[in-house]
């Protein structure tokens, strides 16, 4: 058996990752484009603070959480740590929320309530009014260096990787494989792991999902000569975030940014965004040195809910996409539902919910 997953971000690898694990002969083709997601997401692995209250997604969002410490073991060195999380508030009136909703969970931890002063002893650049749900369990991880471990361990079991534009092939109502620049690939099944790109991909064959691409922008500063590595995640009330990694490394994001389409810039407007949603909480960061602005295209859905599963009326075609600002979280775990699915296998997570063809 042969089976061809075609998108390299975080979920492509993934897949790639269990299936060569598994055995069975991979090919992983990636078109190496700008703006793929993985390449500038955040790394916030943390569902427990989540402001989305769909049972299926927090279903998803915990086993991911769940599955990350034994895929860290596994990998080796993919800058995931658990450092704890902050969620901004003025009072204690969401505690009893965010209790309730870690309280399923083996690594959450048990939520507090920081004053000020505790919160900023964690995160030192915090405002000197800001309070905090303290959620223990609370991650962080290096996109790019989890999509290289998982390539690198796809290839290190047998996986070919294969860098071009990828069309698919079709025999009547079955995907038969993969023609790149021109090469013809055949395989069992494929896997559409290409994230935003995946409505173009699919269009071809007759096959429409309700994917599109929002733009992020997501700035990386610098504090030189602190020890950020232990700092918690921070969520503030809006939909932007602050994280830390080692080297003194910031991150501050992101926009949110529907209809841009595949628009490649850093715009004006976004990088003020940016950096006024984070002075706004931590002005502390204002004499930080600024490192770069990625830009990523989120693949959004309809809905939080990724699109995994096979197609109805197309033998030989798996789908995952959709995972919009959650790619690095659900990623590996949605990579590994995916595996079992080309294998024909029953996976350990319910994909009813998940429909690739819901609108």
């Amino acid at each position: 058996m042969r089976v061809i997953v075609v998108g390299a971000g975080v979920a492509g690898a993934s897949v790639a990752h269990h299936l060569s694990r598994a055995g069975v002969a991979t090919v992983l083709v990636d078109q190496d484009l700008p703006g793929q997601a993985t390449a500038a997401g955040a790394g916030i692995v943390c569902p427990w603070s989540s402001r989305v209250t769909d049972p299926e997604f927090e279903k998803l969002a915990d086993a991911a959480a769940d599955y990350y410490p034994a895929l860290a073991d596994e990998l080796g060195e993919i800058g995931y740590r658990r450092v704890g999380a902050l969620r901004l508030v003025s009072d204690d009136s969401v505690l009893p929320a965010v209790t309730a909703r870690c309280a399923g969970s083996t690594l959450a931890g048990s939520p507090t309530l920081l004053d000020p002063d505790e919160a900023r002893k964690l995160f030192p650049p915090l405002r000197d009014d800001m309070a905090a749900v303290h959620i223990p369990g609370g991650a962080r991880v290096d996109g790019r260096l989890l999509r290289d471990a998982l390539r690198r361990s796809a290839g290190d079991h047998g996986a070919a990787l294969v860098f071009g534009a990828a069309k698919l092939v079709a025999d009547g109502s079955r995907v038969v494989g993969v023609d790149v620049d021109g090469q013809r690939i055949s395989g069992d099944v494929v896997v559409v792991a290409a994230g935003a790109w995946t409505t173009a991909l699919l269009a071809p064959i007759g096959v429409d999902v309700a994917v599109a691409p929002q733009r992020g922008q997501i700035t990386h500063l610098v504090l030189t000569g602190v020890d950020t590595s232990a700092w918690p995640v921070v969520l503030p009330p809006s939909s932007h975030y602050l994280l830390a990694f080692d080297g003194g490394r910031i991150v501050v994001g992101a926009t949110r940014e529907t209809g841009a389409g595949f628009d490649y810039r850093v715009t004006a407007a976004g990088q003020a965004e940016v950096l006024t949603e984070a002075l706004s909480v931590a002005p502390g960061l204002g004499a930080a040195s600024l490192l770069e602005t990625r830009i990523g295209f989120r693949p959004a859905g309809p809905d939080r809910l990724p699109l995994l599963g096979r197609v109805p009326g197309v033998d030989g075609l798996v789908v995952l996409t959709g995972l919009g600002p959650s790619g690095l979280m659900l990623g590996p775990l949605a990579g590994k539902v995916a595996a079992s699915l080309a294998l024909g296998e029953t996976p350990e997570i319910d994909v009813a919910p998940f429909d690739p063809l819901r609108s």
